[in-house]
């Protein structure tokens, strides 16, 4: 495993308009330093030996750059130019990437509790069970399903590196709500490992406040 090429792909494309504030969210401070910077950290931590690409809009990057030296954040990372799209800034990060041998996590930017980056897997996306009931709506009405039939998707999602490269080129479709749909459109299987309840993606000052509470712990 330690021979193998590992690549992260960290997509921080994301505003601060369901938080209310003008700072895009990946930069708003958690324990005292910004949400992306512990994101980084994980994968850091995770693996000595990650190359990691940071996808970030042209116009927060000179920010960020701002917010690394503020923070001393001394991390390894290649800035990518964010696109349009989620879908297309991804591409970008897998562009950026110029062997096509190695596995690579694409993960969110803002969640930065992360537990588990299983690279071993190859195509592996963490998941975890629905707790809440869940109902089927459609032009008569709605109806109930059965919760357990489904999952709730999270990140990092991991692919092998050509695979992936090759699936991202497509044209996009509304249909690519992740990237693993990318991936099964393609015509690959998915494998799906046990997430967990606090890989949470901080998206509102509800977040914030439970991001603390999980940094403490």
């Amino acid at each position: 495993m330690n021979q193998i090429p590992k690549y992260a792909i960290i997509v921080a494309g994301g505003s601060g308009l369901r938080m209310g504030t003008d700072i895009p969210k990946q930069f708003l401070e958690l324990g005292g330093k910004p949400v992306l910077m512990h994101t980084l950290q994980k994968f850091r931590d995770s693996f000595s030996d990650i190359f990691i690409k940071l996808v970030l809009p042209i116009d927060h990057q000179a920010y960020w750059k701002e917010l690394c030296q503020r923070h001393f954040f001394t991390i390894a990372h290649d800035i990518v130019n964010g696109g349009h799209s989620r879908f297309q800034s991804v591409k970008n990060g897998l562009d950026s990437i110029s062997m096509s041998d190695g596995l690579v996590a694409i993960h969110d930017g803002v969640r930065p509790f992360v537990h588990k980056v299983a690279l071993e897997k190859g195509n592996a996306i963490v998941a975890v069970p629905m707790k809440e009931s869940i109902r089927s709506i459609h032009e008569n009405g709605n109806s109930a399903v059965e919760r357990s039939n489904y999952r709730l998707i999270q990140t990092p999602q991991t692919f092998q590196l050509d695979l992936i490269k090759k699936a991202f080129d497509t044209t996009e479709s509304d249909f690519f709500t992740d990237d693993a749909s990318v991936f099964e459109k393609a015509g690959h299987s998915i494998v799906l490992i046990e997430g967990s309840y606090e890989n949470i993606k901080i998206t509102t000052p509800e977040d914030l406040l439970i991001g603390e509470v999980l940094l403490k712990k």
